[in-house]
C-alpha cells in the first residue's frame, strides 16, 4: 500500500471515458463507436476502443442526429448524473447536425457535365 494521496490517473480509456461523460448510453457502444471509426481525437480517427485519452484532448464524436466536438477537462472517477457529467468536457463549436453535413456533400467521380 502506497501512503500518498489518491490522484486522477493522467490517463483514461476513450470508451470508458465517452461513457462517464455520456456521450453514450453504454461502455459497449461507446466501444463501438471507437472500432468503427466514428470518433476523432485531435483530428486522427480513434480504431480502438482501449486509445488512451488526456486533458486538452479535442473529440469530435456522433450523439444521436448530432456531431459534437469537446475538449476534455476532466478524466472522471465514476459515471454520475449529467449535471456532474457535463463537468468532464467543453463544448468547443456548436453542434453540428448530420443532416446539414449530407447537403452539402458531393459525389467526387460524378461527371457534371452528364446532367
Amino acid at each position: 500500500m502506497s501512503g500518498g494521496p489518491v490522484t486522477q490517473s493522467s490517463k483514461r480509456r476513450l470508451d470508458q471515458w465517452l461513457w462517464l461523460a455520456r456521450f453514450v448510453k453504454s461502455r459497449s457502444l461507446a466501444s463501438r463507436l471507437c472500432v468503427a471509426g466514428a470518433v476523432t481525437l485531435n483530428g486522427m480517427i480513434v480504431s480502438k476502443a482501449s486509445h488512451a485519452i488526456r486533458v486538452g484532448d479535442i473529440v469530435v464524436v456522433p450523439q444521436g442526429f448530432l456531431i459534437r466536438t469537446i475538449r476534455v477537462k476532466a478524466l472522471g472517477g465514476q459515471r454520475g448524473p449529467p449535471s456532474q457529467a457535463r463537468l468532464l468536457y467543453d463544448e468547443t463549436a456548436a453542434p453540428v447536425h448530420v443532416r446539414d453535413l449530407t447537403l452539402t456533400w458531393k459525389p467526387l467521380l460524378v461527371d457534371e457535365r452528364a446532367t
